[in-house]
């Protein structure tokens, strides 16, 4: 099985390396990582344009230059969001969260260097499981039925209210909030509005490119809108900056073999976005690590897992789209579009029947992401700098990129004001200490948490028992619990050291004042 996998690899290449698939691999990937820095212009937007030029080429350079656009936006989207808080593609949100920190420390070449390394490495394990385990990655993801999905969603969910500083309330608040946007729009199941307020737009619910956009970009610009200096003290970054030390290397070795994992087991399931990969990826570092209050100040794990889960779901998410047909995402849809395009069903006879595409793709993988790697050395110059660019020139600049990306999904200007209004409700917010990350969250999972719920129940006829009676999901449900039980009992033992300390302060207090 192995030998037969490896000749198959060795035959990918040698697709790959052909001068046209070459080519079309490389301006894919440069296209994606120029595209995908811009604020508002995602993998999603850089897809659609470049969509159309598909039609009169050959199926495996056609394919190939859109998986460059895919993974080299992912790369790009993280530089947004680590040197201006700005996440072109809405999984990198959660990058910002300690990316930013870091750059506004003068660290911000080491994030750029950590992401390199943890996409590299993320990417080429993906492509790893993607050779060895498609056959063993599609069986399991047939086991995730409604009820699977529902218990993991669930467990995602709890896990994420909880990863904002401060208050575990907070967090929880927040997360209702994103819940409550994620119902707007039409109902699923009955086809009914809820929450549109008789408002044509809304009938297909908020945009999560514009909440992103809002929460996170506008905010921040409306918080520091009085700050007329640069980003940050230090604005002169250099290649070498970029090479992080072997004590930012350990730093950062395990929660990247982490966030590997998390992205490689839900990039196996269909109907996950990588959103909700790299936020649960965040909470898993935050829970486990010994200074979980760190998180947000400009922690190296808080960049490296959720990066490395985004690079290894982006590989991984290639499964079910090629081998069943099923997209993880709107990307994956778009890509699953362009196959039918050229004629060709995606499906398990796909590697059969197009053994030139699909070796041909895996083996494009492990050259785009070495480009990559080539390409940003140089461009990472041209990246840091933007730091050096005035505040009151840069971020109102940032601001027509973000309204000229949002317009382009879906020509709306409905949208721009739906950005707008996010903007100061984040501003507030953040102004009042909360933290926006678990709305984002809490309106991924939301849709998703309520339809698998509705699914289940309408199978099992209302029997609430499904979710405890299958194996996988009563495990997941298990966990639930346990954390549940787990931030309670923290919640309660931290008032209660802070009561013990009031009481001993004030017992201190009474003794000096009776000598």
């Amino acid at each position: 099985m192995v030998s037969n996998a490896l000749h198959d690899l060795w035959f990918g290449f040698g697709v790959a390396f052909q001068g046209t698939n070459l080519m079309w691999s490389f301006f894919g990937v440069l296209m994606g990582n120029l595209i995908g820095v811009l604020p508002g212009m995602g993998a999603l937007s850089a897809i659609s344009i470049l969509l159309p030029l598909t039609y009169v080429m050959h199926p495996v350079p056609a394919i190939l230059m859109l998986a460059g656009i895919f993974y080299g936006s992912q790369y790009g989207g993280a530089i947004g969001a680590i040197l201006l808080n700005l996440p072109s593609h809405p999984p990198h949100a959660v990058t910002c969260l300690d990316g930013y920190p870091l750059t506004r420390a003068g660290r911000g070449g080491t994030a750029l260097g950590i992401t390199m390394i943890c996409s590299f490495f993320a990417a080429s394990v993906g492509i790893i499981v993607m050779i060895f385990c498609s056959p063993l990655l599609t069986e399991i993801s047939f086991k995730f039925g409604p009820t699977e999905i529902f218990s993991i969603m669930l467990l995602g969910l709890l896990a994420g209210s909880t990863m904002s500083r401060g208050s575990p309330l907070k967090g929880v608040a927040m997360t209702l909030f994103g819940l409550l946007c994620g119902v707007v729009g039409t109902d699923v199941n009955t086809g009914t509005f809820r929450f549109a307020f008789n408002i044509p737009e809304l009938s297909d619910g908020l945009e999560l490119v514009a909440i992103a956009m809002g929460l996170f970009g506008v905010a921040d610009f409306l918080l520091n809108v009085n700050r007329m200096k640069t980003v940050t003290a230090k604005t002169t970054l250099r290649i070498r900056d970029m090479r992080p030390t072997m004590a930012e290397m350990k730093q950062a070795f395990w929660p990247m073999v982490r966030g590997t994992g998390v992205g490689t087991l839900f990039g196996a399931m269909p109907g996950t976005g990588p959103t909700i990969t790299t936020f649960i990826a965040y909470a898993l570092e935050r829970k486990i690590s010994k200074t979980p209050e760190k998180f947000g100040t400009g922690m190296i794990a808080g960049v490296a897992a959720p990066e490395a889960s985004a690079h290894s779901k982006t590989q991984v998410d290639f499964i079910p789209t090629m081998s069943l047909g099923i997209p993880g995402d709107a990307v994956m849809a778009l890509i699953l579009g362009a196959l039918m395009i050229q004629g060709i069903t995606p499906g398990p006879q796909l590697i059969s029947d197009h053994p030139d595409i699909f070796w041909g793709l895996v083996a494009s993988f492990w050259i785009g992401n070495v480009i990559l790697m080539v390409l940003n050395v140089p461009l990472i110059g041209v990246w840091v700098k933007l730091l050096q660019v005035p505040y009151r020139y840069l971020f109102p600049s940032a601001m027509f990129f973000i309204v000229v990306g949002v317009f382009s999904t879906q020509n709306s200007l409905f949208q721009i004001w739906e950005v707008l209004a996010f903007g100061v409700i984040g501003a507030l917010l953040m102004y009042l200490e909360f933290s926006v990350a678990p709305i984002l969250l809490g309106f991924v999972l939301g849709p998703m948490v309520e339809e698998n719920f509705r699914r289940s129940l309408l199978l099992s006829r209302g029997d609430m028992m499904v979710f405890v009676e299958r194996p996988i999901s009563c495990a997941f449900v298990v966990m639930s619990a346990l954390l549940v039980i787990g931030v309670t009992y923290s919640a309660w033992r931290g008032s209660r050291r802070a009561r013990q300390q009031r009481t001993t302060m004030l017992d201190g207090e009474q003794f000096v004042a009776g000598e």
